[in-house]
């Protein structure tokens, strides 16, 4: 098996192949071109098309590895080394042209995330991270902010937009954490959310149901930017269906108490 540092190497290259595609695109303006996976869930051409240039590439370098995949193998088993990939994490923003995309892969081995890469699209930034190697923006080291007061915190998060029947349950925990905070951010990118908790841009984030697509490298950048990062009752978590709690260990710990 090769080393993190590899396989963060290669995810990296798979996500470049990828995001030059998507930015050669043209954005699939009409509804028509979106075809819909659930309530408020879509998929354009280029969200299978990213996923197959991934594929292909991490297939070529790992061929003993396995892809799960959010367009193309969402059900592939997980053991040994699985590849966790989101093609284009923020599709909805990528299809209206609002600039907050990002294309999100890691490496797990049995059940440990080792390494990975999220790319954000629009703004050509590299974040990495690997098992017990930090994380990195562009070469430049990152870590969670110092922030521990809540009333000067930046918090981000994701709506329960395909899930309604949640919706009363968010609500009053945006209530909640936003008369408590100087702010409250959604961008609808869970990928990006989680490099800006590990680069102190967010001081925590919170989202009621991921994928784990959605988190998986995310994760691992901002534990190893220093941060933490739960399941909603504040049990550790790797890449799951689930909810995530994450920010700097002080606003995490007080988030958990708004849950």
């Amino acid at each position: 098996m090769k080393s993190a540092l590899h396989l963060t190497s290669l995810a990296t290259a798979a996500a470049q192949a990828a995001a030059s595609h998507i930015r050669q695109a043209e954005r699939p303006r009409d509804p028509a071109a979106w075809a819909t996976k659930g309530h408020h869930d879509f998929v354009t051409q280029f969200d299978t098309e990213a996923e197959g240039i991934i594929t292909q590439i991490l297939m070529a370098g790992q061929p003993d590895s396995t892809i799960l995949g959010e367009e193309l193998s969402p059900n592939a088993e997980r053991r040994g080394l699985v590849w966790i990939v989101d093609p284009i994490d923020g599709t909805t923003n990528f299809a209206h042209g609002f600039p907050n995309y990002a294309v999100s892969i890691a490496a797990e081995i049995d059940g440990v995330l080792e390494g990975g890469v999220i790319l954000d699209v629009e703004r050509g930034q590299l974040y990495s991270a690997w098992k017990g190697g930090g994380a990195w923006l562009d070469g430049v080291r990152l870590q969670v902010s110092a922030i521990t007061t809540p009333g000067h915190a930046l918090i981000g998060t994701g709506y329960p937009f395909k899930f309604p029947s949640d919706l009363d349950r968010y609500q009053k925990q945006f209530a909640r954490i936003a008369a408590a905070t100087s702010g409250i951010r959604r961008a609808g990118s869970a990928a990006l959310d989680l490099c800006w908790v590990a680069a102190g841009v967010f001081d925590g984030f919170w989202e009621l149901r991921l994928a784990p697509w959605d988190m998986a490298a995310g994760i691992l950048l901002v534990r190893e930017a220093g941060g933490v990062v739960t399941n909603l009752d504040g049990l550790p978590t790797g890449a799951a269906h689930t909810g995530l709690v994450t920010g700097n260990p002080a606003i995490h710990r007080w988030l958990l108490t708004m849950m």
